[in-house]
């Protein structure tokens, strides 16, 4: 039998059982569907000033008994949860956890909660958790590790899933985007008016679109310029510092060793540099290097970082917002958002 509870009362003793909703509605002495969209328009916060002051005592009630809602339970009934799904390589990754951020915060603005989920890139492993947030039955998900070669996009269009793409594009689907293409050739622009004409890059694996992207701006810069990349002056190890330092070392190995270099991502430049460092050489002077993203720490090197911008926080809260015009029924398209070359003390004139 429930108890009403006294204004001062912590929330603890009253149940040795998980409190239900109907626990609550007997404790404030009003119907079970009364205590139900009080709590609905609480966490949205609908209503009028009087209906509002109604919810938030429930609220505090509801609280203070230690009842949870079950969103779960809800979305049985309605076939809604009110919630997104985000399935990203790996949240630790700086750009993908600021794009988290932004995805959640304007979720959470919306009415919405984001859950995240790691996919480590594999297929098999983004399957998974797909389908694990699948069956919790998330309105929509976002993706941030789509591979261009993957077939999963397929069996989302299949189940009718709607989603949409962050950081990554793949063609036919709906994506938001850096101009991952054009801050390439800002990169290869540079380097061609810096006096380059051997030129690295590091890159990584091809069913990225943001690794085929980049590289594929930065060759196609160059080629305009008149400057050809041999294909073994461009090496796919990776994305994070080990992989550009290892990248680095199989470049400066070469007979014709490249008197700058482009990665993909300002972690692999990191680990270039450091790779340029430990053969006695010096970053920006007798090496230079280009990253991609320009992180936080990029400018704080040592050698400070010549990078391209790109706007990982705007990527996370445009994405939210064409998933849920999708949701309703509205128009959407893909967006590719601009970058802008930031130059910094890591590339220098040619002399």
């Amino acid at each position: 039998m429930a108890c009403m509870p006294s204004d001062d009362h912590t929330g603890t003793g009253f149940y040795d059982r998980p409190v239900t909703l109907r626990d609550v509605a007997d404790a404030a002495g009003v119907h079970i569907s009364t205590v139900s969209r009080a709590l609905r328009r609480a966490s949205s916060g609908g209503g009028s000033s009087r209906t509002r002051e109604f919810d938030q005592r429930i609220a505090a009630l509801a609280e203070d008994l230690g009842y949870t809602r079950n969103p779960n339970a809800a979305s049985l009934t309605t076939n809604r949860s009110s919630a997104l799904g985000v399935v990203v390589p790996h949240l630790t990754d700086i750009v993908l956890s600021a794009a988290y951020d932004a995805i959640e915060s304007t979720a959470n603005q919306a009415g919405y909660d984001a859950f995240v989920a790691n996919s480590h890139d594999d297929p098999e492993a983004q399957k998974r958790r797909i389908n694990l947030l699948i069956g919790r039955r998330v309105d929509g998900l976002i993706l941030g590790d789509a591979h261009l070669d993957g077939t999963n996009l397929e069996y989302l269009e299949r189940r009718r899933v709607p989603f949409v793409l962050v950081n990554r594009r793949s063609p036919g689907y709906l994506s938001v985007v850096s101009d991952d293409y054009g801050g390439g050739y800002q990169a290869g622009k540079h380097l061609a008016a810096l006096g380059h004409t051997q030129i690295g890059i590091v890159g990584a694996a091809q069913w990225a679109s943001t690794a085929y992207d980049r590289a594929k701006g930065c060759v196609d810069a160059l080629a305009e310029a008149g400057i050809d990349i041999p294909e073994h002056c461009i090496v796919n190890t990776g994305f994070d510092a080990r992989e550009g330092h290892q990248g680095a070392e199989q470049l400066l190995a070469l007979e014709d060793r490249p008197t700058a270099i482009f990665t993909v991502n300002d972690f692999s430049a990191i680990g270039a540099m450091g790779a340029v460092t430990a053969a006695g050489l010096r970053p920006g002077h007798d090496i230079g290097v280009v990253g991609y993203n320009d992180i936080s720490i990029a400018s704080e090197l040592p050698v400070p970082l010549t990078t391209v911008s790109s706007p990982f926080q705007g990527m996370g809260g445009r994405a939210v917002e064409i998933l849920l015009a999708v949701l309703h029924n509205l128009p959407a398209s893909p967006v590719t958002l601009p970058t802008k070359l930031v130059v910094r003390d890591s590339t220098v004139p040619l002399t």
